[in-house]
């Protein structure tokens, strides 16, 4: 029996890893659970699955309901952390959406867990870190992002010298046949439409600008220790194959499935071994024929660019582009830039920032808090 903490039960990851969990009684049991602020949406989870510990993040989300916090519910970020380092948990799903997300993958790998990392953000912002914690602490991360299990599942036993590249794919997000000059127009309803994942709006966002390929890019870095010059990345628009990984002697692995979240978290919180699901069963090969591969159009979406210029510089970069892009997204989100200004908010406080060096957790905290200052000026001059 696999005991496992869940941290953003209520987001998308969230909620696909809880039906992996319904469908797999005798193999997952839910031993805590957090949420950003969906107090409503957490206690009916806590009275599904009866969790030992809960917590919210958002510290004045309880603040109305004292009968929960008379039932031991805890609020606020040390809380989200008390979680993670539960005793009981086995495995922690960090499903935190954004840089919030790091301190819970390094408290959970301190302990000595298991990682199941949804979270890419946790290695972009301060990768080194990361895993120094795994090695320090004992604990593994195991990757949840579709594309960086299926690198994990390609690879098996191989060695990093062994692996000559890797090839992520990226579905091109609803605006791969739109015109450059026409991006201005896109509204928010518009990017939120992806056309082969369902998933949270934040990440919705990313996949339409690629900035998540970007990130994506950059956690693979971490994952499995290849550079930058040995990671790349292509369109593939029915998003079934999830990623390639070619070998020194010319061999290429590819793994494939319909895009569907619960079967990558099924993988991480069974690794190295696999349980049957007939839910995910599902595969009809012609259904999908054919498949096309096409190169990312950087000039159409800069942030794509900008993301992986950033992890290849390294220092505070990383941390600077994540923590921009998402005060770029949120603006994009309500309504006051349009699609290409997030690239150039993005762009704005890179360049304001350039050369900044972030080896220490807390200098990675001050270029966050920063980049995000900087990132939001930006906001305020392009309105």
């Amino acid at each position: 029996m696999k005991r496992i903490a869940l941290l953003g039960a209520t987001g998308s990851v969230g909620s696909a890893t809880l039906e992996v969990v319904r469908r797999h009684p005798g193999l997952v049991q839910v031993v805590a659970l957090s949420a950003a602020r969906s107090v409503d949406a957490l206690e009916e989870l806590a009275v599904e699955f009866g969790p030992r510990l809960v917590a919210v993040a958002d510290p004045t989300a309880l603040q109305r309901r004292p009968d929960l916090v008379d039932a031991g519910w805890l609020s606020g970020p040390d809380g989200v952390l008390q979680v993670a380092a539960l005793d009981g948990a086995d495995i922690v799903v960090n499903a935190v959406v954004g840089a919030a997300g790091l301190r819970p993958t390094m408290t959970a790998l301190e302990c000595g867990k298991r990682c199941a990392l949804a979270n890419k953000e946790s290695l972009v912002a301060a990768g080194d870190l990361v895993m120094e914690a795994a090695r320090n602490g004992g604990g593994e991360l195991v990757p949840v992002d579709s594309e960086h299990s299926a690198i994990l599942q390609c690879m098996g036993g191989a060695r990093p010298r062994e692996v000559r590249r890797i090839i992520l794919t990226a579905s091109g997000g609803p605006f791969r046949g739109t015109a450059a000059g026409e991006l201005g127009d896109v509204t928010a309803g518009m990017a939120l439409q992806h056309p082969t994942w369902d998933m949270g709006a934040k990440i919705s966002i990313d996949s339409a600008t690629l900035a998540n390929k970007a990130l994506e890019v950059i956690e693979a870095h971490y994952l499995y220790g290849l550079p930058y010059d040995r990671i790349e990345v292509v369109v593939h628009p029915t998003s079934i194959v999830h990623s390639f990984v070619e070998f020194v002697d010319g061999s290429i692995l590819a793994q494939m499935g319909e895009p569907n979240m619960e079967l990558p978290i099924l993988h991480a919180l069974t690794w190295p071994r696999r349980a049957p699901d007939r839910s995910l069963c599902t595969f009809d090969p012609v259904r999908w024929s054919p498949l096309s591969f096409e190169p990312v159009d950087e000039e159409r979406f800069p942030l794509f660019g900008l993301g992986v210029a950033a992890g290849r510089a390294g220092g505070a970069a990383p941390a600077v582009f994540n923590a921009a892009n998402e005060v770029a997204v949120t603006a994009f989100l309500e309504g006051s830039i349009n699609f290409p200004g997030m690239s150039e908010v993005v762009a704005s406080a890179l360049r304001g920032m350039e050369g900044r060096t972030a080896v220490t957790l807390d200098e990675v905290v001050r270029a966050d808090r920063d980049a995000r200052r900087l990132a939001a000026d930006a906001v305020s001059r392009h309105r």
